[in-house]
């Protein structure tokens, strides 16, 4: 009897062992978090580094486009002027042309009079023709009635061929000043047309000045724009690391706290491990007395005395054994969440799903938690009873455990549970036909449909 006790002993402090055992996967956790936290700082770091380039080339990239700006004022100004003076030249050119068509007025007026001129030298012409080409003055002398009509013929004779020499001579005049006019307003008209054409070349390079001018503004805003919204982006994507460092420290906040949660629940799986070993060392040394009282009576008493004895002893014996034991808390990824058999295995059953296994035991049977986790809810359900609902994270990995069918719950909704940690009673709640646990295991999280359910019996000892 010594023997099985301290096997019994040795078999609950090697689970106390794995209990107490710290987690590495949740260290690396934490590690990893603090890992991330340093890169984001250092990825901030640098974004906010290309910020500060980044609005540089900005500011550059304004004082480029004011200059720019600037010069486009002023090329402006001078296509100002030079239309002001274009304006002023297209002005004379109207004015000069006014009195080119007031010259050609002129001109005709001076034609007509040539014209008349010319008739009147043409019937010169055809009279000298008549008479020979010489006009006999001697012959209008003497013709004369009397002397007054002598001093009148005389006078005739005196104002016609001072007449012919004045015609002649008015006409070479009209025609010299008819021609010095056209020859300067020609000269004129042309003097300004050149001065136009040379404004209106000037203008063009203004223009093309300009259009250049406003080419390079406008590529300067392109690339403003370009690097405002890279600024916006980058200003974005710091605000995004600053919310990733602040989930990050949180997260780190939260695992630490998880942890000393978890340290702690371990040491109060421990403390009741180490309970129920002083209990069932303490039953198991009472029912080893007793089992010699017994014997002791047995020798020294008759057989009728032995046999009204037996009753009690069995008495004894069936209220020891009524509080099952826990099972040992195995090294592997998930141990056994109570003691008993396994009654109902997954898969078909009554054509449905059975997405979990049955494990039956009579009496009071604790129900511990299969893995380190956080209880995600804990409550009661019309057709799971009383039912814990764990979630675990393993290596990167989400795994939920579900406890159903308890008589009472022992761990409330956001607790941190630990691996061999009791967290309720086996029991015969919600839709259950005898006393039972089924127990669940999903890889990833639970849902109706229970599509990540995956086979317990893979991961449990037996």
């Amino acid at each position: 009897m010594k023997k099985n006790i301290i096997a019994m002993n040795a078999s609950i402090m090697i689970g106390l062992g794995s209990i107490i055992a710290a987690p590495s996967a949740y260290a690396e956790s934490l590690s990893d978090l603090q890992q991330k936290k340093e890169s984001i700082q250092e990825k901030r770091s640098g974004v906010e580094s290309n910020i500060s380039d980044t609005e540089k080339k900005i500011d550059n990239l304004h004082d480029k486009q004011l200059t720019a700006e600037e010069q486009i004022a002023a090329i402006e100004a001078k296509i100002a002027e030079s239309t002001k003076k274009i304006d002023a030249k297209n002005a004379e050119i109207t004015q000069t042309k006014k009195e080119i068509e007031a010259l050609k007025e002129e001109i005709k007026v001076l034609k007509e009079r040539i014209a008349k001129r010319n008739e009147v030298l043409k019937e010169r012409a055809r009279s000298f023709q008549e008479t020979g080409g010489d006009v006999n003055y001697l012959e209008v002398l003497f013709g004369s009635s009397s002397f007054g009509d002598l001093i009148d013929r005389v006078g005739a004779v005196a104002t016609i061929a001072e007449a012919d020499r004045d015609i002649l001579k008015q006409h070479e005049l009209d025609k010299k000043d008819l021609e010095e006019k056209q020859t300067a307003v020609e000269k004129k008209l042309a003097s300004l047309e050149v001065a136009k054409a040379e404004l209106l070349e000037i203008q063009k390079q203004q223009k093309q000045q300009k259009q250049e001018k406003a080419a390079l503004v406008k590529k300067l805003k392109q690339q403003t724009k370009k690097h405002e919204d890279e600024k916006m982006g980058l200003e974005e994507e710091k605000a995004n690391l600053a919310a990733q460092e602040t989930a990050i420290k949180s997260a780190i906040n939260l695992e630490q706290n998880r942890l000393a949660e978890l340290e702690a629940a371990r040491k109060k799986a421990a403390a009741e491990a180490k309970k129920r070993a002083e209990q069932a060392a303490a039953q198991a040394a009472s029912q080893a007395a007793s089992q010699a009282a017994e014997s002791k009576k047995q020798s020294s008493s008759s057989g009728s005395s032995a046999k009204s004895s037996s009753s009690p002893s069995s008495s004894s014996s069936q209220s020891s054994s009524n509080v099952s034991q826990v099972p040992a808390v195995s090294s592997g990824t998930f141990t056994r969440p109570s003691a008993g058999y396994v009654s109902s295995t997954m898969g078909e059953r009554w054509n449905k799903q059975h997405a979990g296994i049955d494990i039956a035991a009579s009496g009071t049977v604790p129900v511990v938690a299969a893995a380190d986790g956080v209880v995600s809810r804990s409550y009661f359900s019309s057709t799971y009873g009383n039912v814990i609902f764990v979630t675990h994270s393993i290596s990167g990995q989400q795994w939920t455990t579900v406890y159903a069918h308890l008589s009472s719950r022992q761990a409330s909704t956001g607790s941190v549970v630990a691996k061999g940690q009791q967290i309720g009673i086996m029991g015969n709640t919600g839709h259950s036909y005898g006393q039972h646990l089924h127990f669940e295991l999903h890889k990833g999280a639970w849902n109706y449909s229970k599509s990540n359910a995956v086979n317990p019996l893979n991961y449990i000892p037996n």
